[in-house]
């Protein structure tokens, strides 16, 4: 059996030990480690999420009659009775007015640092500017801003209201947001006239005006002050906020909908996932605390656009009292070494990335550990998608024991992670640590039953409080019971393809509905790009499975894009010998193709199913919108591919 990269921490010196130190003195409850404080949390629901609500001193205007009426998939209600509001937990106590809360950095102008008292005020202020402007209970507020502190101010705001926020980023094209904001229906439209990405300025006023062409029931738009572009005929962000306002937070019940996220609109139009007040904050709350290990005095850095959950994640780290750093522009500008250079400047205590940044910090040879002054960093994230084992092993060369890796995998869905590691847990080269606390999560084969050692369907076998209220718009519930309970009657099917050790910790080999079937044999695409992205010469990679529709073995084409090196004959024969080595004869393929660049969505998920439908004969346009794209011109050459 092999070892692990890093054993558990001392639990009293981190949070989740704190909270299982409690547990035994508050509530009689020994845990001799993670494995059996998961085990109580996903078996006892009615007592670690009143544990979590008590921990973490959630403040409710009234108290909820019970934890959960019932325990049933799609249909669980938790805290029944309880309102509360989402934003006086994100701003603080009054004690602690003069500690930062917020650290902007930005590309489009000097920085910026607001105290939790200023954020009080600005957001009391915006709150009354919104009043002004008609926004109550239940109305739409949606912002294409950037992450700056302007957009959390609205959001705390709005959520103050009981009004329900959502964003994109200006980045977006406008039948990107229109096919967002238009399911909405929104009343208020923040907005930026531009921006600038690295060294260039982003016109984006034709975009907003089109934008509020295209939204009928828009009462209001907030034009916000930034870079040389300005939104003409708004609401000048100046005057929404002139007013001194009483600071106020209507309660609301605990599945009022606090904001709506989409999903990457890659297959169609984008679900518009509503998620509550209550579900949020008390899962931010322990994944904040427990996994992240973050309080008072903490500062966390991850480099997110509005339009990605891990935004909506960054912000709650107000309501366990850490600050925040925001970054906006290019986050490799001027090289990669930036975001290192930012945790450094700004005292990151957990700092978060893509496992591709890492990767592609290793091959560039940086060393952040030697090159930067990183003292208080006691956390690393990576989430977005699988990290190798080298990069475990070079986060490790880099920090030693002394920096947790911790890789984690969750979704837009659920506004959390599923599965993630915590200080109270051993770090695995190649593997997540476990399910997160509270989180029922297993491999499931096609019949619905468990699997351990094999990959299969990761299913959440009991509810969660932030599981989505719904779908926008979906008044009977069908769209949502059709996307997450069709495959398991009562059972939550997330898209993923995992593998369980006995002792929990696990692989994610892909989206399941991107995984290869090959002979009968179902591959991870995850272990390909492990393999074929250790090449020196290769970027990035994509692989396929085109099936025979006679029958027949089908083709298995693997795309690569190249560091400028020719992919010649010798290439290919080094890449088939190094998948047939590491993995099987199974993952050879049958062709290799170079590509200019890899199609990934604008939170670094390689598009691996509209890739594939182009190459089946589907146009472009059809698979994914272009401004979901990193690279709008990425999936073009699939087209040509098929032509050729």
């Amino acid at each position: 059996m092999t070892e692990p990269l890093t054993t558990p921490r001392d639990p009293s010196a981190s949070r989740i030990g704190q909270y299982a130190a409690w547990l035994e003195a508050e509530r009689g409850l020994e845990f001799a480690d993670y494995p059996a404080l998961h085990h109580w949390s996903v078996t006892d629901l009615d007592g670690f999420w009143s544990s979590i609500w008590e921990y973490c001193g959630v403040r409710a205007h009234n108290p909820p009659a019970r934890v959960l009426e019932s325990r049933a998939m799609p249909g669980a209600r938790w805290f029944p009775g309880a309102t509360l509001n989402y934003a006086e937990h994100a701003l603080g106590l009054p004690q602690d007015a003069d500690d930062v809360a917020i650290v902007a950095r930005s590309q489009t102008r000097p920085g910026v640092e607001l105290t939790f008292g200023e954020l009080r005020e600005q957001v009391a202020r915006a709150r009354a500017g919104l009043r002004r402007l008609g926004v109550g209970k239940g109305d739409r507020v949606v912002a294409y801003l950037p992450n700056i502190p302007e957009t959390i101010v609205a959001f705390l705001a709005t959520a103050s209201l009981g009004a329900v926020f959502a964003s994109c980023a200006p980045e977006f094209g406008v039948r990107s947001v229109i096919d967002r904001f238009g399911q909405l229906a929104p009343k208020v439209l923040l907005a930026i006239g531009g921006y600038r990405y690295g060294t260039r300025d982003v016109d984006r006023t034709a975009e907003v005006a089109e934008l509020r062409a295209a939204l009928p029931d828009l009462a209001h738009t907030v034009g916000v002050p930034y870079g040389p572009f300005t939104v003409a005929d708004a609401v000048g962000w100046d005057d929404l906020l002139a007013e001194p306002g009483a600071e106020g937070f209507d309660p609301v019940p605990f599945d009022h909908p606090l904001f709506v996220l989409f999903t990457s609109g890659t297959t169609g139009l984008p679900k518009a996932i509503v998620h509550g007040h209550g579900g949020v904050l008390l899962e931010h709350l322990k994944n904040h605390t427990l996994s992240w290990d973050l309080g008072p005095g903490d500062r966390m850095l991850w480099f997110s656009t509005t339009a990605w959950m891990l935004w909506n994640a960054l912000v709650s780290a107000l309501t366990v009292r850490a600050s925040l750093v925001l970054i906006d522009g290019d986050p490799a500008f001027p090289d990669l070494r930036e975001q290192w250079r930012l945790a450094e400047e700004t005292g990151a205590t957990l700092m978060g990335t893509s496992p591709g940044y890492l990767m592609a910090c290793r091959k560039a040879g940086i060393s952040p550990g030697e090159e930067f002054a990183l003292p208080r960093l006691r956390q690393l994230g990576a989430a977005g998608s699988p990290l190798a084992a080298e990069g475990y092993h070079w986060v490790h060369a880099q920090f030693g024991d002394r920096v947790l890796l911790n890789v984690g995998s969750g979704g837009t869905d659920v506004c959390t992670g599923i599965l993630q590691g915590s200080p109270w847990q051993p770090v695995w080269a190649g593997e997540i640590s476990g399910p997160c606390l509270g989180v029922a999560a297993q491999a499931f084969d096609p019949e619905g039953n468990p699997v351990v050692g094999a990959l299969g369907e990761l299913v959440i076998t009991e509810p969660m409080p932030s599981m989505p209220v719904g779908f926008w718009g979906d008044q009977d519930g069908s769209r949502y019971r059709a996307a997450y309970f069709a495959v398991y009657p009562g059972i939550w099917r997330h898209g993923d393809w995992v593998r369980f050790a006995e002792d929990g910790r696990c692989v994610v080999a892909g989206r399941s509905d991107a995984t290869l079937n090959r002979g009968g044999v179902r591959l991870g695409t995850a272990d390909f790009y492990a393999v074929a992205e250790e090449l020196p010469e290769v970027v990035d990679s994509l692989v396929v499975h085109l099936e025979d529709a006679e029958g027949g073995p089908g083709e298995l084409v693997l795309f690569v894009q190249t560091d400028g090196t020719d992919l010649d004959d010798a290439l290919r024969a080094r890449l088939k010998t190094a998948l047939r080595t590491e993995l099987s004869p199974r993952h050879v393929p049958d062709r290799i193709e170079r590509v200019t660049a890899i199609p990934r969505s604008r939170t670094g998920k390689k598009l691996e199913v509209p890739a594939k439908r182009i190459l089946l004969g589907a146009r472009p346009e059809d698979v994914a919108s272009r401004d979901v794209l990193a690279d709008p011109a990425s999936l073009d050459v699939f087209t040509t591919w098929r032509r050729a």
